[in-house]
């Protein structure tokens, strides 16, 4: 492997203030653009903390040796008979300021094309510089389970300590992998707490822009980190979303049939599987309503696997 350090570059001084003005750690948190973003549910997220926080630019990684741009190709200006300007793609690690003055890092751009071993051990390099106590990821996948029930997450660590207390959906299951989950992986190996958040996003919403499910990551990361993250205006957009999703619902028969057929079976994984904590909802179906949780589970875990489909 060639060295890690030489796939990125410090732009700026970490905080260095005195403990008794820094009331934690910090944490870093990591959602790359791609694979793992369902309803654009961590750009979202992501997005609107680079919005609504004070933040600085403290390293930048070498693009040119992480993305193919032949794949994802570079937005360029052409004006008239000439081309004026072109937009290159970023992986930037924001330093944001918390309004209790703590610290949050945030590393954000494309997902990796290539050199993922190495770009995991660079991350690790500036855990350890940045003495990071926390390690967490925001990722979205389409899911089963309609837009009138809390967002689900599905909550992964390197350690089962992090996420004591938070419902396990599902069971074994092989899936495409992706560098987010790489991070977690080779982080946990090399002894750092690292644990991520996976938003259950109702997979005909997929395609679109989902607040409620960016809103979900950011209250879980929020608790998990004991620190308040603003979420007002993605709230108010989660609102007015879910408003024109129910408008057109309703008005055709049998798209509303198929989302009451999605609550009888997001109702009954939940009640059957006994799953609580935050999120959730555990209601009592007659029994002849509930459809058999193993099936159910099937279908979740088929809709994981078809992700790279």
């Amino acid at each position: 492997m060639l060295a890690p350090q030489d796939l990125y570059r410090l732009v700026a001084d970490a905080d260095r203030r005195t403990p008794d003005q820094v009331p934690a750690r910090p944490v870093l948190v990591h959602a790359l653009d791609g694979f793992v973003d369902a309803g654009s549910a961590a750009s979202l997220a992501t997005g609107h903390l680079l919005a609504e926080l004070p933040s600085r630019v403290v390293a930048r990684f070498d693009a040119d040796q992480l993305v193919d741009y032949r794949s994802r190709r570079p937005r360029m200006t052409f004006s008239a008979d000439r081309f004026t300007d072109v937009k290159m793609p970023e992986l930037l690690l924001h330093e944001l300021r918390l309004p209790d003055s703590s610290v949050l890092y945030l590393l954000v751009g494309p997902e990796p094309d290539t050199q993922w071993e190495r770009f995991a051990a660079a991350v690790g390099q500036l855990v350890s510089t940045l003495d990071v106590r926390l390690v967490v990821g925001l990722h979205g996948i389409p899911w089963a389970a309609p837009h009138t029930r809390p967002v689900g997450l599905t909550p992964h660590a390197s350690d089962r300590e992090l996420i004591a207390g938070r419902p396990r959906w599902i069971g074994d299951v092989e899936v495409p992998g992706h560098v987010g989950a790489l991070l977690e992986l080779r982080l946990g190996q090399a002894g750092h707490a690292a644990m991520g958040f996976t938003a259950h996003v109702p997979h005909y919403l997929a395609g679109t822009e989902f607040p409620p499910a960016a809103v979900a990551l950011l209250d879980a990361l929020a608790e998990t980190v004991g620190v308040e993250l603003p979420t007002g205006a993605l709230r108010e957009a989660g609102v007015s979303v879910l408003a024109q999703v129910d408008e057109q619902v309703t008005g055709n028969a049998e798209t509303l049939e198929a989302v009451r057929g999605l609550e009888r079976q997001y109702d009954a994984i939940v009640d059957g599987r006994h799953l609580t904590g935050p999120g959730l909802m555990a209601p009592t179906l007659p029994a002849d309503e509930i459809p058999d949780a193993e099936e159910l589970a099937a279908d979740v875990e088929r809709f994981l696997r078809e992700l790279d489909g």
